[in-house]
C-alpha cells in the first residue's frame, strides 16, 4: 500500500482534516483560557493539564500519580 500525503486525498472532507482539527485545537485554548480550565494532554507518555494563558501562552503543570487537582 502506497501512502500517499493527507493533502493529495482525493475525498474533500480528508483532505481539509488537519486544518479541522487545528481550528478545534486552537478554539479549545480560546476556550480553556476564557475559563481558567485545562486542556489535559499525553505528551511522551505522561497526562499533563495545559492551562493556556489569555495571551494564548501554555502554562504546562505536568500531572503526577499523587497531584490531585480536586483537593
Amino acid at each position: 500500500m502506497r501512502h500517499r500525503p493527507i493533502e493529495l486525498a482525493r475525498d474533500p472532507d480528508l483532505r481539509l482534516a488537519l486544518q479541522a482539527m487545528q481550528r478545534a485545537a486552537h478554539r479549545a485554548r480560546e476556550l480553556a483560557a476564557r475559563t481558567g480550565t485545562a486542556i489535559v494532554i499525553v505528551r511522551n507518555g505522561v497526562m499533563e493539564h495545559v492551562y493556556p494563558a489569555r495571551e494564548d501562552v501554555l502554562v504546562v503543570v505536568p500531572q503526577t500519580p499523587s497531584h490531585n487537582r480536586d483537593d
